[in-house]
C-alpha cells in the first residue's frame, strides 16, 4: 500500500490545479479538514494542503491555458532528466522539462503513450508528502487507459513499474508496484476505459484515492458544497467502500474506506 517510505517509481507527491484556489481550499477543508499554507512569495501562488500540520498535497490557481482543473500524481525518480528521456523513448511526451524547484527537488510533467499527464518528483530537501494511507490523505492511484498492455509497457520502461493480475468480482484487476516490490508495495492499478462508459466519455487519466472514515458522509458533504458525485458510495467485497467525486471546478478524485488488511 501507499506509504511515505518512498522508493523509485512510487507516488510521492500530488497536487491540484484549479481556477479558484480559495474555493478549492474551502471545499477540501470541508471534506478532509485540510488547511492551506502558502509556499511563500517565490512560489508563484503554490501552497500546501496540510492535515494536523503535515503536508498531504500541493495546490495552486491555474489558467485555462495550463489545462483543465485536475489532480496530478507525481512519481519518485532519482533522475528526472533520465526519466523524461525514457518517457519520450517509450512514445510519451514532456509537457514541462525537468526543473529545480527552489532547491526542494526537481519536477517534470510528462505524458504517457495515451497522452495522460503525470508528474515526476526527484527529491532533494522535500522527499514527498508527509502522510499517506491515513484518513484524509492519498492512499491509492488508478490509471484509466484505453490499452492496459500498452500502458503497462510504457510505465515499465519509464518508471520500472511492474504489474500483476488480482482476482476481482467479475474479472481481474491489474495492480501496480515498484520494481522488485511485492504485494505489500502495491500502490495502484490500471482499469480499461472500455469497462466504464462514464470514464470512457471523460477520457484517460490518473485518479487519486483519499482514505476517509465515512465515505457516505463525505459524499453528502461534497454534494452540499458544490461537488459532483461521479459514482455513489459503493461497497466492493475485499476492497472497501468507495465513491468517485469531482470538486466544484471539475477536478476528479475518489474516496475510500479500505477494508482492514489480512495478516
Amino acid at each position: 500500500m501507499l506509504t511515505t517510505r518512498f522508493v523509485d517509481g512510487a507516488p510521492n507527491w500530488i497536487d491540484l490545479g484549479t481556477p479558484e484556489i480559495d474555493g478549492a481550499v474551502s471545499f477540501y477543508h470541508g471534506l478532509f479538514g485540510w488547511q492551506f499554507q502558502s509556499a511563500g512569495p517565490d512560489a508563484g501562488g503554490y501552497g500546501f494542503f496540510q492535515l494536523d500540520g503535515r503536508t498531504v498535497a500541493g495546490g495552486m490557481q491555474t489558467t485555462p491555458e495550463q489545462g483543465p482543473p485536475s489532480w496530478t500524481v507525481y512519481f519518485r525518480s532519482e533522475d528526472a532528466q533520465a526519466t523524461a528521456k525514457a518517457a519520450e523513448q517509450a512514445h510519451g511526451g514532456v509537457l514541462a522539462q525537468p526543473m529545480d524547484v527552489l532547491g526542494q527537488g526537481h519536477l517534470a510533467i510528462l505524458t504517457d503513450q495515451a497522452g495522460v499527464p503525470f508528474g515526476i518528483w526527484q527529491p532533494a530537501r522535500t522527499k514527498g508528502v508527509e502522510v499517506a494511507g491515513d484518513p484524509g490523505s492519498l492512499c491509492w492511484v488508478e490509471l484509466y487507459t484505453p490499452d492496459i498492455a500498452a500502458a503497462a509497457a510504457f510505465y515499465h520502461r519509464t518508471l520500472g513499474l511492474e504489474t500483476s493480475g488480482v482476482p476481482f468480482p467479475g474479472g481481474t484487476y491489474t495492480c501496480l508496484n515498484p520494481a522488485g516490490g511485492d504485494e505489500a508495495s502495491m500502490f495502484g492499478g490500471m482499469v480499461p476505459l472500455a469497462e466504464d462508459p462514464a470514464e470512457a466519455q471523460a477520457g484517460a487519466y490518473w485518479l487519486p484515492y483519499f482514505e476517509v472514515e465515512d465515505p457516505d458522509a463525505v459524499v453528502e458533504k461534497a454534494q452540499q458544497t458544490g461537488g459532483r458525485v461521479r459514482m455513489p458510495a459503493t461497497t466492493l467485497e475485499g476492497v472497501g467502500r468507495m465513491a468517485k467525486l469531482a470538486d466544484p471546478y471539475g477536478a476528479r478524485f475518489a474516496v475510500i474506506k479500505g477494508e482492514p488488511q489480512q495478516t
